[in-house]
């Protein structure tokens, strides 16, 4: 099955970092332009069938998510639960594989925190949204482009999207992570489809973790 990553409102993907600042004072410094949100962001997969994502806006915020494809019954939608998060539709990227399911992956552009968005468009199945997603909007955080990963404080986890394998590697103890900070308690992250690698605060102070993995 092929995966399409496509950004807000393009078809190639073309962020550009050069005007934002590392998030690594936490909620103190900007990833990106909090800009009021006036225009629909829209997303379109490349499958014959034209899957698609558009997040509404509603007075500068995100507000809902519709998603669908072509000859489907009808639209799915769902409030968008986290609209005091600041995006800016140039830092959202949306992972199709086929008509399985959509990701939406965004940081906020006043913290960093990462959100990841799962969009499946069978409708037996919910949508699904992690909010400590390590996403490589973030320039510290370098992420294969076919991979999602996130942490629970304890762990990072990895998934393949285009063979839902997944893998993982400990911390080695749990760790008292604010999202909302994230760069004070792991600084970056390096991740392909064979290794991951975190320079991440634990009680000694910074150390360097490495796990060669296999998706399984």
């Amino acid at each position: 099955m092929k995966i399409l990553i496509v950004p807000a409102l393009a078809v190639i993907l073309a962020f550009s970092f050069g005007s934002c600042k590392s998030s690594s004072g936490g909620g103190q410094s900007l990833l990106c332009d909090t800009a009021c949100l006036n225009d629909t962001i829209k997303f379109t997969g490349d499958h014959k069938l034209k899957p698609y994502v558009y997040i509404t806006v509603n007075n500068c915020q995100a507000d809902s998510i519709i998603w669908s494809y072509n000859g489907m019954e009808s639209d799915r939608k769902t409030k968008f639960d986290y609209s005091a998060a600041k995006m800016n539709k140039n830092f959202v990227r949306c992972l199709f594989k086929e008509t399985d399911f959509a990701y939406i992956l965004f940081n906020d552009c006043v913290s960093g925190r990462g959100f990841q968005i799962k969009l499946p468009y069978d409708k037996s199945q919910s949508f699904v949204m992690k909010t400590s997603g390590i996403n490589n909007i973030d320039p510290k955080f370098s992420i294969s482009d076919n991979i999602v990963a996130y942490t629970d404080r304890g762990n990072i986890y990895v998934e393949d999207i285009t063979t839902n394998k997944k893998a993982m590697m400990t911390f080695g103890e749990k760790l008292d992570i604010d999202y909302d900070a994230i760069h004070e308690y792991i600084d970056s992250v390096n991740v392909t489809n064979s290794r991951i690698w975190v320079k991440v605060k634990v009680k000694e102070g910074w150390k360097e973790l490495e796990k060669n993995i296999t998706m399984e």
